[in-house]
């Protein structure tokens, strides 16, 4: 998006710390965060926002031309500036649910994190997340996804499911990766039942972040994970057959990687701290009826 914050003032806002140890773990808080008035280093003049575009199966759709765009930013349209596609290498948490529920699934959630890593790029880099009653980094960056899987060998799944406070703990953590594209990707079979931060906090969280969240949600739909997805840019996939896991990965790390950047400039410039939501539609190309564009959903304006 062009907006940054620093990696302390984050931390300030979530209530989340990182006493520079590798094992990071969320810890209880006695009342609800405050908000915190973070100043930015630049004014929005260019706006980039990073769109992917599936066909009905979920395939990536190639070769669109700015033509085939047209960006909303508050119900008011305006011109596409630029249009480019990134293949940029990514900084990327997994997000891994070892809650109760997943005792039966973890055997094929790891196989599927593998065929996930096996179309990583050599300069990608990941961390782990794990959570059940609590989220904690189990692994700090790597560009050796090996070592993410080897992370996960021997975790016994029990306990509840702090989801909430996983993806806000790896949200701090991404802030950590040295590439621009900065990605969370979420393995969970069920709903929150266990974190202290409350779902509003994260979304409140996300929206300040220029990270994209994907989730895999197994067997239970998690309606409030397609919300944070569809805000972030990202996706949420329903997978309701172990069977399908594998290809629902291979879905998602192709969308990661086919991501275009739309770029437009702001009718006026205003550095008013607020929240301008950007509404995003895509003219589907010839040989297709329809197309489905995933986008970042706002941005937050920096204050003067």
């Amino acid at each position: 998006m062009g907006v940054r914050f620093t990696a302390a003032a984050l931390a300030a806002m979530t209530g989340l710390v990182n006493y520079g140890q590798e094992r990071v773990v969320i810890s209880p808080r006695p009342q609800p965060a405050r908000s915190v008035r973070v100043n930015m280093r630049m004014d929005v003049r260019l706006v980039q926002i990073p769109v992917t575009v599936t066909d009905l199966k979920g395939s990536p759709v190639v070769g669109l031309a700015k033509a085939n765009f047209r960006v909303f930013e508050d119900d008011v349209e305006r011109p596409v500036a630029a249009l480019s596609i990134s293949d940029a290498p990514i900084s990327a948490g997994v997000v891994f649910d070892t809650s109760r529920s997943m005792k039966p699934r973890l055997h094929d959630s790891l196989t599927a994190l593998d065929e996930f890593f096996k179309t990583s790029n050599a300069a990608d880099e990941f961390f782990l997340v794990r959570f059940s009653d609590r989220a904690e980094v189990l692994r700090a960056f790597t560009r050796t996804p090996a070592e993410i899987t080897l992370a996960l060998n021997g975790i016994e799944a029990h306990g509840w499911t702090a989801l909430v406070d996983a993806i806000c703990l790896a949200a701090q953590q991404v802030r950590k990766g040295k590439h621009e594209r900065k990605v969370l990707i979420v393995l969970t079979d069920g709903n929150d039942n266990n974190s202290r931060y409350s779902e509003s906090e994260l979304l409140s969280l996300l929206r300040e972040a220029d990270v994209r969240v994907y989730a895999i949600s197994l067997i239970d739909r998690s309606r409030y994970l397609q919300k944070i997805c569809e805000e972030t840019g990202g996706r949420a996939i329903w997978v309701h057959k172990m069977s399908d896991l594998p290809t629902a990965m291979r879905d998602l790390s192709n969308q990661i990687r086919s991501e275009y950047l739309v770029s437009y400039n702001p009718a006026v410039v205003r550095n008013d701290g607020r929240y301008h939501r950007v509404r995003v539609e895509v003219q589907p190309p010839p040989g297709l009826a329809r197309v489905f564009p995933y986008w970042r959903h706002g941005y937050l304006a920096p204050n003067e």
